[in-house]
């Protein structure tokens, strides 16, 4: 990539920073669950500044880098509105008060940041001295791929019930509730974890999860350290208040999943075939590049990306609304996954009954 100037460099993650550093405050400062509007204003804010950045990449170093950011960002984007999904089901499942889950996501969001700027800087060293470790990123989406497209979201629902979960709860002396959004509290005199505590450990667990899926992923589609973190940055700024707007709307991108399964996969096929053509390894070819095998192109990936998406989105709501439509006839029966309304009828009346339990007390 074409050496930006040290200011721009700085400059990103000063203003990035910064902005991170208000939404945190703003959360800690003012606990809420926000409106529609105020949440549908942030998106739009963060999606506009991750397309003003696109249109400087553009700028300083040309539509082959501009593109692979944009086609980074819409990935990792894609991936954490998927990962929303499950943060909805550990929320319902540890009953965690609407007022306070703005803080939980903000909290995720950071180690989230964290644990990919940590991974990233470790595969950015990998790629440069080890080439052949394309085979394995590439291997590995393909696998993750498959189990995407064939997951029943069994896993999902039981986000939580894991061993390290369980052994938290047997050792540390936990309070039965809430006391606001302390992960610690006293109760008779003694001092207690909260159920906090095993929520922000749930979510830490999750976005490691998260990261060993989307980093490999996005490296499919750059080498540049800087494209690959800044594009994580911008597809988590935001994803909280994305939360309360999707609400009910997650549960209806039915085919999300396979959407993804399909953008995951293609990006393995371009890692193996990248790695044919960096090829050093003695038992294949001789460890002599394979110069048949084809490079795709920055500009295919981002439109088989977008495209896949598109089409998802569109045949998911579709889908939702004929679903939604046999289910209000009488004796209508469903055979697929319309489910959304009956989670957000379970999600809101676990929310309702945590906010009552925090009032009475």
């Amino acid at each position: 990539m074409p050496a930006l100037p040290l200011w721009f460099e700085i400059g990103t993650f000063v203003v990035l920073g910064i902005i991170l550093l208000f939404d945190l405050l703003l959360v800690v400062k003012r606990p809420h669950e926000p409106s529609m509007k105020e949440a549908g204003l942030w998106v739009a804010f963060y999606v506009g500044l991750a397309l003003v950045f696109a249109a400087l990449m553009f700028a300083f170093t040309g539509p082959e880098y501009g593109g692979q950011f944009v086609a980074g960002w819409i990935t990792e984007y894609s991936l954490s509105i998927d990962n929303l999904f499950v943060f909805i089901i550990i929320m319902a499942r540890f009953s965690v008060p609407r007022k306070y889950q703005q803080e939980v996501l903000m909290v995720g969001i950071i180690i989230a940041l964290v644990l990919r700027g940590i991974f990233i800087a470790l595969g950015a060293a990998v790629i440069e001295n080890f080439s052949w470790i394309f085979y394995i990123f590439g291997a590995f989406l393909l696998y993750t791929a498959y189990k995407q497209a064939t997951d029943s979201g069994e896993d999902e629902e039981h986000a939580g019930d894991n061993k390290l979960i369980a052994k938290l709860k047997s050792v540390l002396p936990m309070s039965e509730s809430y006391d606001g959004n302390k992960i610690r509290t006293v109760v008779d005199g003694k001092k207690l974890f909260t159920p906090m505590l095993i929520v922000f450990v749930t979510i830490g667990l999750t976005d490691l999860l998260f990261a060993v899926d989307s980093i490999p992923a996005i490296f499919g589609l750059t080498q540049s350290a800087f494209i690959v973190f800044t594009a994580n940055i911008f597809a988590l700024m935001g994803l909280r208040q994305l939360y309360f707007l999707l609400g009910g709307l997650m549960t209806r991108l039915i085919y999300l999943k396979h959407a993804l399964s399909v953008i995951l996969a293609f990006i393995g096929v371009k890692l193996v075939l990248h790695a044919m053509h960096v090829n050093e390894l003695p038992f294949i070819n001789g460890g002599e590049h394979i110069e048949w095998a084809p490079e795709i192109p920055t500009f295919v990936s981002l439109a088989v990306i977008i495209a896949t998406i598109v089409i998802a989105v569109i045949a998911s709501l579709i889908r939702s609304r004929s679903l939604e439509k046999a289910d209000a006839q009488p004796g209508g029966s469903v055979d697929g996954p319309s489910s959304a309304p009956a989670v957000d009828e379970g999600l809101d009346h676990a929310a309702d009954e945590a906010g009552a339990k925090d009032n009475r007390r």
